[in-house]
């Protein structure tokens, strides 16, 4: 009994000493479940059904996933450019990130807050593609056709946004432009995080040159930050629409740059069948899961 008594008062005690934590983590768990979880949830529920917002969900089975890879000839394109762009958007963002992170943590103070703003300048610009619009501009009054004409290397104005040829890689580069400041700044944040002494440590251990440091400590040490900012290219590369819109509008030419987000927006918010569009929304979000995954794993095996 007093075993029983002594455990009961310790758990009270326990309780009461993580009761400020718990109160300070309820709000965000709230906003995760109601605008996480749930939508998730209710997205694989109605990928299953027919439903147009006017009536009653009904139940359709796998008619959507069967139209989805089988009828829908544009969902096999806007796959295609979706995981193309996030093979090339979502690494090289990635390493470049890292890379002028590495790079611009070795500034003093004042040069690592300039720079750091520089980069991260781009994030804050919620529309900003009427500057790249105005640079790929297809008449002779566009700033790289001007340059082209000036220098005599064309002698007649290039249709960019209209041009499947180029549409891909300038989608390419304004993406980059605008999603590598988060993952710069965590991994910012990673290296001036990591303990000095370390390489203090490493050096007598026998760490000779700068690629070893990063190797053996920088890397290991700053794993969790890299995984954020893995996380983040994945999230941002997966889900480029805003900038395939803007640039090429919708639908692209020939669909070159139409992503699975923006087939998803327009079965939900044109054509409003919103069952069909959780189908695509749960095979994209199916699609980040596995990639994040196996991205953990790599940085495991890279970190250790």
């Amino acid at each position: 009994m007093r075993t029983a008594k002594k455990l009961k008062t310790v758990k009270n005690g326990n309780l009461r000493e993580q009761l400020p934590m718990i109160m300070l983590v309820v709000p965000f768990a709230t906003f995760f479940l109601v605008f996480t979880i749930i939508p998730i949830i209710s997205s694989m529920v109605l990928s299953f059904t027919s439903y147009d917002m006017l009536s009653m969900p009904k139940f359709a089975g796998i008619d959507n996933y069967m139209r989805m890879f089988i009828q829908d000839e544009v969902f096999g394109t806007v796959l295609k450019n979706t995981v193309a762009l996030a093979v090339v958007v979502g690494p090289i963002g990635f390493m470049l990130a890292f890379l002028l992170a590495w790079l611009v943590n070795e500034f003093s103070t004042g040069l690592r807050t300039l720079f750091s703003f520089m980069f991260y300048a781009p994030s804050l610009v919620g529309n900003a593609y009427f500057i790249w619009k105005i640079a790929f501009s297809g008449d002779a009054y566009g700033y790289i056709n001007s340059l082209l004409l000036s220098t005599g290397i064309t002698t007649e104005p290039i249709v960019w946004l209209k041009d499947p040829n180029y549409l891909f890689t300038i989608i390419i580069v304004v993406q980059l432009w605008q999603s590598m400041g988060v993952s710069f700044l965590s991994n910012i944040s990673g290296l001036q995080n990591v303990n000095r002494d370390l390489y203090e440590a490493g050096a007598i251990d026998g760490i000779r040159n700068r690629w070893q440091e990063l190797r053996y400590i920088t890397l290991p040490s700053m794993s969790h930050m890299l995984l954020f900012s893995a996380v983040m290219q994945i999230q941002s590369s997966f889900s480029i629409s805003a900038v395939a819109v803007e640039l090429a509008g919708y639908p692209s030419v020939q669909h070159s740059v139409d992503t699975i987000v923006t087939h998803m927006a327009d079965m939900a918010t044109v054509r409003y069948e919103l069952g069909y569009a959780s189908s695509i929304a749960v095979v994209l979000f199916l699609l980040m899961a596995g990639t994040r995954a196996v991205i953990g794993k790599v940085l495991n095996f890279v970190s250790k």
